[in-house]
C-alpha cells in the first residue's frame, strides 16, 4: 500500500506519519510538503529514513501531478492547510490559496490520475458557533463558518463533495475537534501558553475565556484517521471528537498550575479575537460505530504535552517570534 501524505511535515501530518511508521510494516509513505513556517523537516525527526520526502506546494498542479503519477498512491491524505485563525484575520489571502485553490488543484490531479481514495482533513470549525442552542453538530449539520480560516476550509469541503458527485472522486472527509500534543506550533493556544510561562511571561486568555472547545490528544486522532482509512465508507464525512469539553480559561489555568505557577498571578485577559466562536461541539457516533474511542484523557494529555515542550526546547525555540507567539493580541499585529 502506497500512502501519500500532503502536508505531512506539519503538526498533525507529522504525527500521523510517525504513527504509520511505528504501527504498519507493509506500506510505503511519501510526504509532500511545502515547508512553510509551520511545516518543518524537524517535525519528521526519527522517521526521515523510513519515508520518501518531496518538497512541493499543493497548489502547484503540474509538479503535484508528476509526483502522484510517479508514486502511484493507493490513498492520498491531505493535511496541507493554513490553519491559524489569528493569521487568517491578518493575512487571509494565503488561506484562500492553500485551503481552496490547493484543494482544487489536488482534486484535478486526483481525477486525472484516478487515485483510488482521497482522505481530506477538515475541521470542526466549519460548523460555526453553536453557543446558546445546546446542540451538537452531526456530519449533516449545515456549514456556518465564522472566520476566513473556517470559511476557506468549508469551501474545500464543498469542492470535494462536488468532485465526488460530478467526477466520481472517492473521498472521505475528516472533521476533528481541537487537537493538541507534540510538534504543535507555539502560535496555538496550548503550546503558546507553555512557551510564555517558560519565558517568564503571563499566559493570555482572549476575552472572558469561556469559549468551549473539545480537546483531543493528537495520538488519539491518528488512531481515528487510520481506522477511517481502513474501515470508513466512501463519500462520507466523519467527525472526530473526544467529548472532553473545557473552556479556554480552564485549559490555560490548568497548564499554569501544572507548571507550578499561580493562575491568579500568571494569567492575564486581553481583548477578544474578532469573530470569536463561543462553542464548538460535535456528535461522533459514526466514528464510534467503527470501534474507536479516545484513550488519552485531558489531564494526562496536558501533562504529556507540557513534558514534551520542556524536553524539546531545541524544537520550539527557533519558532518563537515576538509577532505571533509572544504578542498579547496576535491578530492586531501585522508582520
Amino acid at each position: 500500500m502506497n500512502v501519500m501524505i500532503i502536508g505531512g511535515a506539519g503538526f498533525m501530518g507529522s504525527n500521523f506519519t510517525r504513527f504509520l511508521v511505528n504501527n504498519y510494516n507493509d506500506i510505503k509513505i511519501l510526504v509532500y510538503d511545502k515547508l512553510t513556517y509551520a511545516g518543518r523537516i524537524e517535525n519528521l525527526k526519527g522517521v526521515m529514513d523510513k519515508i520518501t520526502f518531496v518538497r512541493g506546494d499543493v497548489a502547484n498542479e503540474e509538479f503535484l501531478e508528476y509526483i502522484v503519477r510517479t508514486f502511484q498512491p493507493s490513498v492520498i491524505v491531505n493535511f496541507a492547510a493554513e490553519t491559524h485563525v489569528d493569521r487568517s484575520i491578518n493575512e487571509p489571502a494565503s488561506f484562500m490559496r492553500t485551503n481552496i485553490y490547493g484543494v482544487f488543484s489536488l482534486l484535478e490531479v486526483i481525477r486525472r490520475v484516478e487515485v483510488p481514495l482521497y482522505v481530506h482533513i477538515s475541521t470542526d470549525e466549519v460548523y460555526g458557533d453553536l453557543a446558546g442552542i445546546d446542540a451538537y453538530a452531526d456530519e449533516c449539520w449545515p456549514l456556518n463558518p465564522s472566520s476566513p480560516y473556517s470559511a476557506s476550509k468549508a469551501s474545500g469541503d464543498l469542492l470535494i463533495k462536488a468532485y465526488g458527485r460530478t467526477y466520481g472522486v472517492r473521498y472521505r472527509i475528516v472533521r476533528p475537534c481541537n487537537n493538541y500534543g507534540p510538534y504543535q506550533h507555539p502560535e496555538k493556544l496550548i503550546p503558546r501558553t507553555i512557551v510564555r510561562i517558560l519565558h517568564g511571561m503571563p499566559a493570555t486568555i482572549y476575552g472572558d475565556g469561556m469559549q468551549v472547545r473539545d480537546w483531543l490528544y493528537v495520538e488519539d486522532f491518528c488512531r481515528a484517521l487510520a481506522l477511517i482509512i481502513e474501515k470508513g465508507g466512501d463519500y462520507e464525512v466523519y467527525n472526530v471528537c473526544a467529548n472532553q469539553f473545557a473552556t479556554v480559561k480552564r485549559i490555560v489555568e490548568r497548564i499554569v498550575e501544572l507548571m507550578g505557577r499561580d493562575p491568579s498571578k500568571d494569567v492575564i485577559h486581553v481583548s477578544s479575537r474578532p469573530g470569536e466562536d463561543r462553542r464548538y461541539a460535535m456528535k461522533c457516533e459514526k466514528l464510534r460505530g467503527l470501534g474507536w474511542r479516545p484513550l488519552v484523557g485531558l489531564e494526562e494529555g496536558l501533562a504529556r504535552t507540557i513534558r514534551w515542550y520542556l524536553d524539546n526546547e531545541w524544537w520550539w525555540k527557533p519558532l518563537v517570534d515576538e509577532t505571533y507567539v509572544l504578542a498579547d493580541e496576535p491578530w492586531g499585529t501585522r508582520k
